[in-house]
């Protein structure tokens, strides 16, 4: 029998709330009800007729955090000893693993306590491990023979508010059940240009996901696509591929101005979507499409890819761990000084302008770090310079937040200095991001010195935390910015289809995101008008 109901035993209301997104039905406290269930106890101590209830109930029992009575170790099979002191823990695969480490992107980094294991019974699978003293310790386990498992980190308040522990909680608990993935997911892109190769690499990459067909009319991408991946079948014609079998999900990498037309296309053949940035141009093109995917019970995502840029990630730690206070203030910036690319990028009617372009990724930004309670917008824009395309040379969007904070978004090629990339201020300190110009330097042929110079927007910023030593000064802070995940969005993607778990990008923040685009051009063409936006 599929698990459908979990009965949540402990304080753990985040971690309640992520079951319940994803489709458990959850329920606080044992009932007469069992079936199609398992048990989630996230407590140090339970008392004695409800630990003799608990391991009567029948159905599998996941215990979750460092500490749990003698009867409850010993159904376990564990033999606990002390606990560690609270410090960063690098969770890695046992040997009975399986999928409870698919997609994992990596050791899982947390930050607990948990206790090392004098002995562990023969029976038990080892699902998870740490390492003290060069010695690994089981820190998630499951006994066929009692149906109880462990996962002993989970006491500290950041873990337990923490996403990554939340997806670990929930594998678990899909090994303990019998739970398995299905899949794999097969993939159809339409449009194979020159996104369509990081989508290749990363669908490799990925568990559960596989590249089957793409559509382009222009040999010389689709002779790309087969380069990364031989076994590939070509389409010329859209119809053809969204009528091909073998496609379970359409990523639609055509221009902005088709995206709705193409999702909608793609959806009503019964495919899911991955839409590239910018998701549309308008409201109501977001709202059909939001429709037409709750509608047909279909994920639609947009590859708002730019979410785990390793500086944005490095910034949002900082300003959610408070370090700097209350932030009221952010400025984003992206560009220079140089012609725009001929492309239809540059070609408002197609791309939306230079709102839509860069703006689909900063607005984005700005809307995860500070909320979507924004109350109006103001944007203006100038058309000074570059007249044989039609974007604007120079364009500033203002979102004014009804607690009065703002946050603003610059893009120009008319910046012959440019301002930092990220310029924050906090009621304790800011943060600058300063953007970097990099060279990859090699040797040629011959031996002589080559510079590839890197576009600054190819380069995480050089971020630094600001605040006031209390004697006139400020204590200046280099942020260390660690690289990127590896495919987080594709990991995501899997997870969502193959085990059930909601993305972090949604197509309702998404949709939030073209609202404030879609104001902001209705400003900048009335001067800079403020226009109130509902999100």
């Amino acid at each position: 029998m599929p698990l459908t109901r979990v009965h949540l035993l402990g304080a753990a209301d985040d971690l309640g709330a992520f079951l319940v997104r994803t489709g458990l039905d959850v329920v606080d406290g044992l009932d007469g009800t069992t079936d199609g269930s398992a048990v989630v106890v996230v407590a140090d101590r339970l008392d004695e007729p409800l630990e003799d209830r608990l391991l009567a109930v029948g159905v599998p029992v996941l215990l979750v955090g460092p500490t749990m009575s003698t009867a409850l170790s010993d159904a376990a099979g564990l033999v606990p000893r002390e606990l560690t002191p609270v410090h960063e823990v690098r969770v890695r695969p046992g040997r009975d693993a399986g999928e409870v480490a698919a997609r994992r992107g990596g050791d899982l980094l947390l930050h607990d306590r948990w206790p090392l294991q004098d002995k562990v019974a023969d029976d038990v699978e080892v699902l998870l491990t740490a390492s003290s003293a060069f010695r690994d310790h089981p820190v998630a386990t499951w006994r066929p023979s009692t149906r109880v498992g462990a996962l002993t980190v989970g006491s500290t308040a950041t873990t337990l508010a923490d996403p990554v522990w939340h997806r670990l909680v929930h594998r678990v608990l899909r090994h303990v059940t019998g739970v398995r993935d299905g899949g794999p997911v097969r993939f159809g892109m339409l449009g194979f240009g020159a996104i369509g190769l990081e989508h290749a690499a990363a669908v490799a990459r990925t568990e559960g996901l596989e590249l089957a067909a793409v559509c382009d009319t222009d040999p010389a991408r689709t002779d790309a696509a087969r380069s990364v991946a031989p076994e590939v079948r070509v389409h010329t014609g859209a119809d053809a591929l969204l009528t091909d079998d073998g496609v379970d999900l359409v990523v639609v990498s055509t221009p902005p101005s088709t995206h709705a037309h193409w999702v909608l296309q793609a959806l009503e053949a019964g495919k899911h979507v991955v839409v590239e940035k910018p998701f549309c141009l308008t409201v109501e093109q977001a709202d059909r499409q939001v429709a037409a995917a709750a509608e047909r019970r279909l994920l639609l995502a947009v590859y708002q890819n730019r979410r785990w840029d390793a500086d944005y990630l490095a910034l949002k730690r900082v300003v959610r761990d408070g370090l700097v206070g209350e932030v009221f203030s952010v400025e984003t910036f992206v560009g220079g000084y140089g012609h725009p690319c001929n492309f239809w990028h540059s070609d408002e009617a197609v791309s939306g302008g230079a709102v839509y372009d860069w703006g689909s990724h900063y607005l984005d930004q700005l809307l995860d770090l500070l909320g979507t309670d924004v109350e109006w917008v103001s944007a203006t824009a100038h058309k000074r310079v570059w007249h044989d395309v039609t974007n604007a040379d120079h364009t500033r969007v203002l979102l004014h937040y009804r607690d009065g904070r703002e946050a603003e978004f610059t893009a120009s090629d008319l910046a012959a200095a440019r301002k930092p990339k990220y310029h924050v201020l906090g009621t304790r300190g800011a943060v600058v991001g300063d953007w970097r110009e990099e060279r990859v330097v090699s040797r040629s042929a011959v031996g002589l010195l080559l510079e590839d110079r890197l576009a600054p927007a190819d380069s995480p910023a050089a971020l630094r935390v600001l605040v006031p030593d209390g004697a006139g000064g400020t204590s200046v802070t280099a942020l260390s910015v660690p690289p990127p995940p590896l495919d987080p969005f594709h990991r995501e993607l899997a997870d969502a289809l193959l085990a059930g778990v909601p993305m972090s990008v949604t197509p309702e923040g998404s949709r939030r995101g073209v609202a404030v685009m879609e104001a902001a051009t209705r400003s900048a063409q009335d001067g800079g008008r403020p226009v109130d936006v509902d999100l």
